[in-house]
């Protein structure tokens, strides 16, 4: 006997959107994995150190909505259980990475950007767009997302301010994490995205980095 569940679309939309809630209310479902920083000693930053370090890490928080948002969106719509539990468990490993994120915020005393709800809602779009156009499209969405973000993290870490060792033992991780997802994709027989629909995605980061940076 096959006991095994079956979500109608409907299903999935209400999965769906206790996911978003979650996201967006800091409560994404993560893999327990302990804190990078729990070990590292935070350093004294002076006023404009922490305010720099604080826009670098909403960026990171933000970049990470968004990222929930994709897997969320490419997962309701994918056409195989292999590429659907492939969404969900990546989503989870960047569900530790918003929790990492905002828990370094906190310490910053500073706060998320106050557009995560546009960002989900305009990536979840994005997201479940890529995921019916079809399995190996939406791996390749997923494999150039990954490279653009490594490429921000590789920059981030250049740019916190040197006695920041805790943000970056966090962003370093999150690098080495990013990496596993891309090669993962590519391993699964990610599609290489038109170079129309790079840059496209290159604009759309670009705005979310100037805005999440104050706001």
């Amino acid at each position: 006997m096959d006991t095994k569940r079956h979500y109608s679309l409907f299903d999935k939309l209400c999965l769906g959107l206790d996911q978003a809630v979650r996201a967006l209310s800091d409560t994404p479902k993560t893999s327990g994995r302990p804190y990078p920083a729990d070990k590292v000693a935070e350093e004294r930053l002076s006023e404009e150190a922490r305010k720099h370090a604080a826009g670098l890490m909403r960026i990171n928080h933000a970049g990470e909505i968004c990222a929930q948002a994709l897997y969320h969106g490419q997962g309701i719509v994918s056409r195989t259980d292999a590429i659907q539990r492939k969404m969900q468990a990546a989503a989870i490993e960047e569900g530790d990475h918003l929790a990492w994120c905002k828990q370094r915020l906190d310490e910053l005393g500073s706060h998320p950007t106050y557009l995560s709800p546009f960002w989900y809602a305009g990536s979840f779009c994005i997201g479940m767009t890529a995921g019916l156009i079809g399995d190996k499209w939406s791996l390749g969405f997923v494999a150039e997302t990954e490279r653009q973000v490594i490429k921000h993290l590789e920059g981030h870490l250049k740019m916190l301010p040197s006695e920041d060792k805790r943000s970056y033992k966090i962003l370093a991780q999150m690098e080495a994490d990013e990496a596993k997802h891309r090669d993962e994709a590519i391993a699964q027989g990610a599609n290489e995205l038109p170079r129309f629909i790079k840059k496209g995605m290159t604009l759309v980061s670009t705005v979310m980095v100037k805005t999440a940076y104050w706001l």
